[in-house]
């Protein structure tokens, strides 16, 4: 079975941004859910159960200092990435204070922040916690940047690696060119149809010399990762 996705909360009252922000972390595996105030914050603190919070600063009902505060002491110890249009040392302090684990300063790129992400994860990840994506025979390690079949380590370039571990992470679920272009490639990639099948078959070379053959193609549609073709 396949890894359940880490779980987002974006906190910010920009509508447009929070989509954004939202968007690119679920593009990078991430499952999100966006919330505009602090007391819609709290309430999707309780309902979504995120692993990690993205929080604005300044939120139309009060502090998302204040907001992480308040989680903080009633137990909820969410591992916290403020945003901030304001980069003072002093305010970096008070929000580290409060809680946060990292303080990202508007306008920042998505890369950066999703970088920023997933390192706050692996410090805060809970010891005994795996860092494995895996899938039938095949075992995906992003700490280590390994990947395994049968129990024999299979040499991937960064490309390939993104391109499968977003496969298997979506395993059982078909994904269009276009959304493994947007993916693999970053959001402003203006390339073709050609180089995902260029790519797919580059790692079918590489991981389904095995059988059962796990990287499936739907025509007229995209790609799937399953076990067999049924």
């Amino acid at each position: 079975m396949t890894q359940q996705p880490t779980r987002v909360l974006v906190v910010d009252d920009e509508s447009y941004l929070a989509d954004l922000v939202a968007t690119a972390l679920r593009y990078e595996g991430f499952a999100t859910a966006t919330a505009a105030t602090s007391a819609e914050a709290v309430r999707q603190v309780a309902a979504f159960a995120p692993d990690l919070i993205v929080l604005d600063v300044m939120l139309p009902d009060g502090s998302g200092i204040d907001t992480c505060a308040k989680l903080r002491q009633a137990g909820h110890e969410t591992p916290v990435v403020f945003l901030t249009a304001r980069d003072a040392t002093e305010d970096k302090i008070v929000g580290l204070t409060a809680g946060g684990d990292d303080y990202v300063t508007k306008p920042f790129s998505l890369q950066e922040l999703v970088v920023r992400v997933r390192a706050v994860l692996r410090r805060t990840k809970p010891v005994g916690t795996s860092s494995r994506v895996a899938f039938a025979d095949l075992e995906i390690d992003d700490d280590a940047y390994t990947v395994h079949r049968h129990g024999r380590a299979i040499e991937l370039t960064p490309t390939e690696f993104k391109l499968l571990r977003y496969l298997a992470v979506n395993a059982g679920k078909v994904l269009t060119k276009k959304q493994l272009l947007d993916h693999v490639w970053n959001y402003d990639f203006g390339g073709s149809d050609a180089v995902v099948q260029t790519y797919i078959s580059y790692l079918r070379r590489k991981v389904d010399v095995f059988d059962p053959p796990l990287i499936h193609t739907i025509p007229r549609v995209g790609y799937v990762m399953r076990r067999s073709e049924s």
